[in-house]
């Protein structure tokens, strides 16, 4: 490892298995930081262990038994954290308030609020003891959805807005201890997405659906399809305590340039 920028980091990864938050985690530890990721796929948590040095902690990261669990651990074993990467999401594949029945509805929304946007106030809630004791940082994951008409349905999109609020208002209330910051990454290859349950939405391999890749590329200005490894420069930015050391209440949009 060159790049030793986040070599005195203590890093937890929510939602690291695979796809950007496994980006991230890798980035994260290339640049010298110590990492900890909690994943609920027991397979990805797997993998991500036997190709990487990354401690892993197979769990359900949505859950604040196991968030809190795993701060501790991070904690006792390092002395500290300093920073907090929420990368745990559920995406509605487009679904569309026309279709939905009433109950339908109700039932996506709550689990959409519950995974997204929920569980993310609730482990940056837990992580600001040790967060503010560290004059740490949090990072969230939000989505081109946050700013622009694309990229999903409504519920989701609604749910990366609240986020992108989140950024804003966090950054204000935990100044100046703790930076809050957000990386909003457009269409990537490479991922798969968890649906929502309340539609019976199975997960999906997104490099499965013919011509996404081609079709992300057309609607960027740089003409690319991302991939997980493209983002992880915005969250090694964002963590670095010297580097970004007056970077608050920022979210990086790391979605190629929308071409229309």
């Amino acid at each position: 490892m060159t790049d030793q920028r986040l070599a005195a980091s203590n890093i937890l990864v929510l939602g690291g298995g695979s796809g950007i938050g496994r980006g991230a985690a890798v980035g994260y530890r290339r640049a010298g930081a110590h990492v900890t990721v909690v994943e609920r796929s027991a397979d990805n948590a797997e993998k991500l262990a036997a190709e990487t040095d990354v401690e892993v902690i197979v769990g359900d990261a949505t859950s604040a038994a196991v968030v809190r669990d795993a701060i501790r651990s991070v904690v006792d074993a390092r002395g500290s954290m300093t920073n907090l990467t929420c990368c745990v999401g559920v995406f509605d594949h487009y679904a569309s308030l026309r279709t939905l029945t009433d109950e339908e509805f109700e039932q996506a929304a709550e689990e959409m609020w519950r995974v997204n946007v929920l569980s993310a106030l609730s482990s940056v809630k837990q992580a600001w003891p040790s967060l503010n004791e560290a004059r740490g940082s949090v990072t969230l994951t939000l989505s081109e959805s946050a700013f622009h008409p694309t990229g999903g349905g409504v519920l989701y999109a609604a749910s990366k807005w609240a986020l992108r609020g989140a950024v804003a208002h966090l950054a204000v209330d935990f100044a100046p201890r703790v930076r809050v910051n957000g990386v909003a990454p457009g269409g990537t290859t490479g991922t798969a997405f968890s649906g929502l349950r309340a539609l019976r939405q199975d997960q999906v391999s997104v490099d499965a659906v013919d011509g996404r890749d081609e079709r992300i590329a057309r609607g960027t200005l740089m003409g690319v399809a991302s991939t997980p490894e493209d983002h992880a420069a915005a969250y090694v930015y964002l963590a670095d305590p010297v580097g970004a050391r007056v970077v608050t209440g920022t979210v990086i949009n790391s979605d190629g340039g929308h071409a229309h």
